[in-house]
């Protein structure tokens, strides 16, 4: 992968033409060990069957669905969740941020978080959540200004087995001209 990458939104339709790409990144990092909700063996059913309820997801207005492409191919995606309770209108979860292993160290993670930040100022959002087990995830969150709540050991299972811990984070993402307001 040697192009620019572009960072854009998804919507339910392209979603499912697009469903062996967004299938192929989630197989290839479960394979890889990522922890995000699934465990091995990983095959292209099961990950066409996730997709396709993010799809309905994001159809419904509950998600919003960012990939990065890298020579016109998804190389990476996370996810704007906004369907929760109606005592939290304010509040996005992040999930399933996965760069494809062959697209790591370009940058991608980095380009995926500042968007959905973006996307949840967009739609009114000001506190977002999300969790992680993974070690490299936990210094990007940190460099992009999220802070760590704390660590619950042996939340979830790694994709073979093995049981592990999941660090939970939040960030404000109010618009500056707002907080100036605010206290003027």
């Amino acid at each position: 992968m040697k192009g620019h990458p572009t960072i854009r939104t998804l919507g339910a339709d392209e979603a499912i033409v697009r469903i062996g790409e967004l299938a192929r990144v989630l197989v290839d990092c479960v394979e890889d060990g990522a922890s995000v909700s699934f465990m091995l063996p990983m095959g292209p059913d099961k990950a066409e069957r996730f997709w396709r309820g993010v799809a309905a997801g994001v159809a419904r207005g509950e998600r919003t669905l960012i990939v990065a492409e890298v020579d016109e191919r998804i190389a990476g995606t996370v996810q704007l969740v906004t369907d929760l309770p109606e005592n939290q209108p304010h509040r996005g979860e992040v999930a399933k941020l996965l760069v494809h292993p062959s697209a790591r160290r370009l940058g991608l993670g980095r380009l995926l978080m500042q968007a959905v930040e973006e996307a949840a100022r967009t739609q009114g959002r000001s506190v977002l959540v999300l969790d992680t087990s993974n070690a490299a995830a936990e210094r990007l969150y940190e460099g992009l200004g999220w802070q760590r709540v704390g660590s619950v050991p042996d939340f979830a299972r790694l994709p073979d087995g093995p049981l592990c811990a999941t660090t939970f984070f939040y960030k404000r993402v109010e618009r500056v001209a707002a907080d100036v307001a605010e206290f003027a």
